[in-house]
């Protein structure tokens, strides 16, 4: 099945959810896109970031957990901005990093990360509605229950864009 899908034609369509993403108060500068794309293989997930932090040393270049998480809402408190973005979604109730909602990282590229992957953890269908969101740290798929991620500094609400 995985042969079968043209990959470069699927990035052409319109995307079926889209999620809007926005730094919290302390990352204004962070925006971006997360598209969603239902194949038969499973859903192709494109995420084109900017304005994310950086740092000068070459060794030290930023890593950003991406995850999916349950909440349907990219507000918060003082000290969580995006609290009500929940835990990661995790419907099978599966240990880190095999959340549903566990993607891979995104790797800063003087404050712009570019990722494209396919998954087949979820439907499109079963995140519309939820947040995706950006850590400050890289996950670790070790520490329970969210990898050491670090607080949330980027939120984006699932959206349908196409039926």
């Amino acid at each position: 099945m995985f042969n079968n899908i043209n990959f470069l034609s699927v990035l052409r369509q319109k995307p079926n959810a889209i999620a809007m993403m926005q730094g919290s108060s302390d990352y204004p500068d962070i925006n971006g896109t997360v598209r969603f794309y239902q194949t038969k293989a499973g859903v192709v997930v494109v995420a084109k970031i900017s304005g994310l932090p950086t740092n000068p040393d070459v060794c030290k270049q930023p890593i950003f957990a991406f995850h999916i998480h349950s909440g349907n809402s990219c507000s918060g408190n003082e000290t969580d901005y995006f609290a009500d973005a929940m835990a990661h979604y995790n419907p099978n109730g599966c240990l880190h990093p095999y959340h549903a909602g566990d993607m891979p990282p995104l790797f800063g590229c003087n404050g712009f990360a570019f990722s494209a992957f396919i998954t087949d953890r979820f439907y499109v269908k079963d995140i519309v509605g939820r947040t995706v969101i950006i850590h400050s740290s890289p996950d670790d798929f070790t520490t329970q229950p969210s990898g050491n991620s670090g607080k949330k500094i980027a939120c984006g609400v699932v959206r349908v864009t196409r039926q």
